[in-house]
């Protein structure tokens, strides 16, 4: 006796029914499926590009904002700040090591950042193909942005004013491609690097470029200026001093990576929670549909129960046949719940604009272990009681009766 496939036939007797069942449970793990795969991508890009930075000191206005900017590179800065007071803070003695930033430009939607080879020890970056910037209008591409724009070592480009777009085209000058990074699993495979004099050179007016044809760092430090500065501590006494000493005494801003990443995981936290509920709630459901089902269809197979019986079958084999039919919905249920979790991610991703913060359906989560148990719990839970039911089937007095 194959009660497998005594099992998927009885399921098919009420097709719609099971259907119904399969869709519920389906539901339910699908929300959960998206909620841990993009918390979990997100928490991941947030501590891979933030990993060895301490602070970012910008222009006064929202930290989360600064941050965004200057860490993910998925929002506007908030502003400038004077070159001269940047680099004077970059050598305070409470900071470890300062990477300096000049933003306002794009390429086909990827970031131009202008910053020195600091920037290079701070996130490990290394060479696939050609070599790191050494001079203006040289730029060192990342790896997806190499892919996605088809730039190879030796292309020129234009970039754009502006974090998107290619409406404003510094036609007058051209990066060209000195190196393509090796993948790093975080930002910088979406960025463009430059330094900091190709930026400026980019918004010069025409004559005060013909006066300032080479790069002049005096002129770079008194009369520029840069978006943000990225900080190392050099020991825990700068956690207490160095921010408070910054937003107290200049007109600049100090802002915590940690602590906002946090902030932002808190407001979003808020909406995750609710659909965790929801996606519970449909899944508790799921489990009471599944059991009125099977209690239900109880009465149908009574005689056909007392037959197995007469030819052989066991009570436990009985048991085990209608707890097998609470387990094929939930693992059906299972299974195209966590299909239809990873797909509906791959097409929210592939439709977001940004880059940087692009989520995936291609990946995979050891929480996605405990939806698998979870299934399989509630076609136990869910069979249970109309599975103990067999047991008290009575072969004489069913037989007898008229069906």
């Amino acid at each position: 006796m194959n009660i497998l496939k005594i099992s998927y036939k009885n399921l098919s007797r009420n097709r719609l029914t099971s259907i119904l069942n399969i869709i519920l449970v389906a539901f339910g793990i699908g929300i959960l499926s998206i909620l841990f795969l993009a918390s979990t991508q997100i928490g991941n890009k947030l501590e891979r590009n933030a990993k060895d930075i301490d602070l970012v000191v910008g222009a006064k206005g929202s930290p989360l904002q600064l941050i965004l900017s200057s860490i993910y590179h998925i929002d506007f800065p908030t502003g400038n700040i004077p070159a001269k007071d940047a680099y004077e803070l970059m050598r305070n003695p409470l900071v470890k090591r300062a990477v300096p930033l000049a933003l306002g430009d794009n390429y086909d939607g990827y970031r131009i950042v202008g910053t020195d080879t600091t920037f290079l020890g701070m996130y490990g970056l290394q060479i696939d193909k050609g070599k790191f910037w050494s001079k203006d209008l040289e730029a060192t591409i990342g790896n997806t942005v190499a892919i996605e724009a088809k730039l190879k070592v030796g292309d020129r480009f234009f970039g754009a004013h502006g974090l998107s777009g290619n409406s404003d085209l510094h036609k007058q000058h051209a990066y060209v491609v000195s190196g393509i990074l090796k993948p790093q699993g975080n930002v910088t495979d979406n960025l463009i690097l430059t330094n900091i004099g190709s930026v400026y050179k980019m918004h010069e007016v025409e004559d005060e470029h013909k006066d300032h044809g080479k790069n002049d760092e005096s002129k770079e430090i008194n009369d520029q200026e840069l978006t943000s500065i990225l900080i190392q501590y050099r020991s825990p006494m700068s956690v207490v001093l160095f921010p408070r000493m910054v937003n107290q005494s200049t007109n600049m801003q100090a802002a915590s990576p940690a602590m906002e990443s946090a902030r932002l995981f808190s407001l979003i936290g808020v909406g995750v929670d609710t659909l965790q509920w929801f996606a519970i709630l449909i899944m508790a459901i799921s489990a009471l549909s599944v059991f009125i089902s099977l209690y239900n269809s109880m009465k149908e197979k009574k005689y056909d129960l007392a037959i197995m019986r007469c030819l052989g079958a066991s009570k436990s084999k009985l048991f085990f046949l209608v707890m097998l039919e609470g387990l094929l919905i939930t693992v059906i249920g299972t299974i195209l719940g966590l299909l239809v979790g990873h797909f509906a991610l791959e097409v929210i991703g592939s439709g977001q604009e940004s880059s940087q913060a692009r989520l995936t359906g291609l990946f995979f989560v050891m929480d996605e272990l405990y939806l698998v148990v979870a299934g399989l719990l509630i076609g136990v839970v869910a069979g249970l009681i109309p599975a103990l039911q067999t047991y008290r089937v009575d072969i004489a007095d069913t037989l007898t009766k008229d069906r």
